[in-house]
């Protein structure tokens, strides 16, 4: 079944499988790295039963599940790695806060895989869902293309601690790039900060405020995927799982600290663009107050007039200035004096 809201749910029992999320089709593809710190095999797998043979090898192996609409195929792995019910619950639910879960043979992870789009100022956000068993990962993402492509290339070369290490570094190792992938949209963010300050200051307009709001709704997508995940890999760091070995624990720690670097640096970001939108909203306000100040400059400059102009348009018959030969020059010669002066005295006073 798939579904793409959480009203599809509503009476059923705990462990129902049903996707929640971007609708999509096609059956899910499994891809394998099997390896030992002598060879490696990438292969795809074409059937979910071949998962099985995998559990007894001294190898450590990832499993990489494309497309978890496929409930189907979720259940049949599920099955065979023997996933609490609620744990392929959570996987098939895209709209999970990232969370950590102890199991007795296995580990559950929750994490939000990012994207920035630069260009349309947009964060693509999709789950990636992790277990770790005692010699296996099992990793599940919603459509092709992630960002563990480092990953692969370090189990490829043999080089560093990848394949020394047990299912509990490789764990470690996904959870990391997922992390430091954060660091790539903050630093495209921090670009745009830097382009958007000077426009902010010299002319701002509409599409500087639009911008400001795109950066707004993308850090509190970034927060939300972030502020859970410093919990989140406390929790590991400091569970008593055998599955997590104590040589692995300090990196842990490690990524730890990067969460909590991410974190500062959303929140410093969320401060500049309340500042941002601050400064902008003054300077619209000093804008208007400059047009008002114009504005009233010349309806003040205009009121004398206009009261001389009323007094001559009324018609009564014994006007004596009327019939003076000088009278039309004169009363502009007295309107432009008037308008003068007061500019001159609106000039002495700072006022424009």
């Amino acid at each position: 079944m798939s579904a793409l809201d959480r009203s599809a749910k509503t009476g059923l029992p705990p462990g129902t499988l049903i996707h929640i999320g971007e609708a999509a089709e096609g059956a899910a593809t499994l891809s394998l790295m099997d390896f030992t710190p002598d060879q490696v095999e990438e292969r795809a797998l074409t059937d979910p039963g071949e998962i099985g043979a995998l559990l007894d090898s001294e190898s450590v192996s990832w499993i990489d599940v494309c497309g978890v609409h496929d409930v189907d195929t979720v259940a049949r792995i599920g099955a065979i790695l023997r996933i609490h019910p609620l744990v392929l619950e959570d996987i098939v639910n895209t709209r999970q806060r990232p969370k950590a879960e102890v199991y007795d043979d296995h580990l559950f992870v929750v994490l939000q895989m990012i994207r920035y789009d630069r260009e349309a100022s947009r964060l693509e956000t999709e789950q990636v869902s992790l277990i770790l068993g005692p010699r296996h990962v099992v990793t599940f993402q919603e459509r092709p293309g992630d960002v563990f492509e480092a990953v692969r290339q370090r189990i490829r070369s043999g080089k560093g601690r990848s394949r020394r290490q047990g299912a509990d570094y490789l764990a470690y190792s996904l959870m990391d790039v997922v992390v430091d992938h954060y660091f790539h949209a903050l630093e495209a963010l921090e670009d745009q900060l830097e382009e958007l300050e000077p426009t902010l200051l010299e002319h701002p307009g509409p599409a500087t405020l639009e911008t400001i709001h795109d950066l707004k709704r993308v850090l509190v997508t970034l927060r939300k995927a972030v502020w859970p995940l410093r919990e989140l890999v406390n929790s590991l760091e400091r569970s008593e799982s055998d599955l997590i070995a104590a040589t692995t624990r300090p990196y842990l720690r490690d990524v730890y600290d990067h969460s909590v670097q991410v974190i500062d640096t959303v929140e410093s970001f969320r401060e500049v663009l309340a500042g941002y939108l601050d400064i902008y909203l003054t300077s619209t306000s000093n804008r208007m107050n400059q047009i008002m100040k114009v504005l009233t400059i010349v309806a003040t400059v205009f009121i004398p007039l206009t009261f001389l102009v009323g007094v001559y348009g009324m018609n009564f018959e014994h006007m004596p200035e009327l019939t003076w030969r000088w009278a039309y020059p004169a009363v502009w010669g007295f309107m432009i004096g008037i308008a003068g002066a007061m500019l001159w005295v609106f000039r002495r006073k700072g006022w424009f």
